[in-house]
């Protein structure tokens, strides 16, 4: 059996513009982005951002509107972002609410490993209105096979795995981001998240678009790789009101 490469920085997305795609430019902030919209108006732009934006210049991104933000921390069980800390730390005191994400390496370690090591690493939650749910980033393996190797049944158990034992650590269920392709393909109808963990969707269109199973709306919306402030683009679908309940449970 061949070596596995080791863990780097993939930064949420980072697969799925290479296997999807870009078409379309997203609605500006308040028009509504689509059938799986909640109906408001009202949208909240944020970013998310790994160590390939190195230090970030949060006046600066605060200042263009961005009111939250996802940080990477940790990918499989060998890497933690050197620039978490300014990351993390900085998007909180420029006013920022914000949160941490785990990349997810399913053929390396079971579910519940991974998640011991992103709690250890700055996955954690805390109730003080400002802190986002950790979040997993499960998409299309940048090292080999799309599904990693799974069946639907396995990949379902190793997300529920991983999100069970978050939830023990952190008393919250994580988000999970992924694209609609990624899942229907590696995960379809094996798991039922959608009454749990809010849904980050990544989709690079004018739209947000069918979701995957089991979800009946997105809570945010990767929909640009890149923009007018570093890392990728995001819309929160709701008002900042809503972020802000979504940050305290």
């Amino acid at each position: 059996m061949p070596a596995l490469a080791s863990e780097a920085d993939h930064p949420a997305g980072s697969q799925i513009a290479k296997h999807e795609g870009v078409s379309g430019a997203p609605p500006a902030p308040g028009t509504p982005g689509g059938s799986t919209d909640r109906g408001s108006r009202e949208r909240v732009h944020g970013i998310d951002v790994s160590s390939h934006q190195g230090n970030v210049n949060w006046t600066t991104v605060a200042a263009k509107g961005a009111r939250f933000a996802y940080v990477k921390a940790t990918e499989g069980t060998g890497y933690k972002n050197p620039y978490f800390v300014q990351q993390y730390e900085g998007s909180y005191y420029a006013g920022l609410v914000h949160g941490a994400y785990h990349f997810a390496l399913p053929d390396r370690s079971d579910g519940g490993t991974q998640a011991d090591f992103f709690v250890d690493h700055g996955g954690g939650w805390s109730p003080d209105g400002r802190t986002l749910p950790p979040a997993l980033d499960i998409e299309y393996n940048p090292y080999g096979d799309i599904c990693y190797g799974m069946d639907d049944e396995e990949m379902a158990d190793w997300i529920r795995e991983f999100s069970d034992q978050v939830h023990e650590r952190t008393g919250r269920w994580p988000t999970i981001y992924t694209s609609t392709n990624w899942w229907n393909q590696c995960v379809g109808g094996s798991g039922r998240f959608g009454t749990t963990n809010p849904l980050w969707i990544a989709r690079y269109a004018s739209s947000v678009g069918a979701l995957p199973f089991d979800w009946e709306f997105h809570t945010i919306w990767q929909y640009a790789n890149a923009g007018a402030v570093p890392g990728d683009q995001n819309y929160f679908n709701g008002s900042y009101d809503r972020l802000i309940a979504l940050a305290n449970g």
